[in-house]
């Protein structure tokens, strides 16, 4: 069985598939402490919507680390936890070793703008898998934006679409565009999706002018309130890399849970 998992981990993580191997490393003392049918280095393999391989020694113990294990995987973190024999929570009868293979985090720039080359140059550098989108082919080429992994022409509502069921909560999108036949549909169609992080571009006047629309195509203030626009930390950022890096850095504070100085939460002009 153990080599059934490795060579199903290994094809899985060839093809940037998310798998998390989950390994029993320790219990309570003495290995031979472990209770009867558990042993250190029993393995599972767990993978979304995919039958896990291997198991624990426990059915019991092997659904709490399966459910556990897919959470690990959805933040893209790897860690140590403690149960029971039966998997029961806050016990420390044994400790399990969650060891997350999750593909990049994915942004979504929306506009081949001049700031775009800019976010994608920083995103990638931070790991992230970057696809500018972009309705305008003159624009929208892989000769302006070389740091993406993929450049697409299409309307940005129309890729949501389609790859919007698979955003979670370490992927974002960045509304870069400040055309309304771009940037609404393509904020409505953000807000029904998972993603973590999602900013508009724009100065004080047309954040209040892009609300005022979405608002008249339905979106509730609890869903406006969700949307980091003007986008970016508060840095006094002028060139399109300051706004690059502070684009990105409001999504390294918000994914932390740490409190900044947003452009959204702030008053004054944008620019110094």
């Amino acid at each position: 069985m153990s080599d059934s998992i490795f060579d199903t981990l290994r094809a899985a993580i060839e093809a940037e598939a998310p798998v998390a191997l989950a390994t029993i490393v320790a219990g309570p003392g003495d290995p031979d402490d472990l209770p009867e049918g558990l042993e250190v280095g029993a393995k599972i393999l767990v993978r979304p919507d995919e039958e896990p391989l291997g198991s624990l020694g426990n059915e019991d113990l092997d659904r709490v680390v399966i459910r556990d294990a897919l959470g690990e995987l959805s933040a893209g973190t790897t860690g140590i936890r403690h149960y029971g024999p039966n998997g029961e929570a806050r016990q420390d009868v044994l400790a399990v070793f969650v060891e997350s293979f999750a593909p990049p985090p994915q942004m979504l720039i929306f506009g081949a703008v001049d700031f775009t080359a800019a976010l994608s140059r920083v995103a990638k550098i931070l790991g992230y898998r970057v696809t500018v989108c972009d309705a305008r082919p003159v624009f929208a080429t892989t000769q302006r934006f070389p740091y993406a992994d993929e450049v697409v022409v299409d309307w940005p509502h129309r890729l949501l679409d389609k790859v919007g069921p698979d955003l979670g909560q370490r992927d974002a999108i960045c509304v870069l565009t400040h055309d309304p036949k771009f940037d609404v549909p393509a904020v409505i169609a953000a807000l029904k999706t998972d993603v973590g992080y999602l900013g508009a571009m724009g100065s004080r006047r047309t954040t209040e002018d892009r609300n005022r629309r979405l608002k008249e195509e339905g979106v509730a203030d609890e869903q406006l309130a969700t949307i980091l626009a003007p986008i970016g930390l508060d840095l006094g950022a002028r060139t399109p890399e300051e706004t690059a890096i502070s684009i990105c850095a409001e999504i390294i504070a918000l994914r932390s849970g740490r409190h900044a100085p947003s452009l959204r939460n702030t008053s004054g002009d944008i620019h110094s």
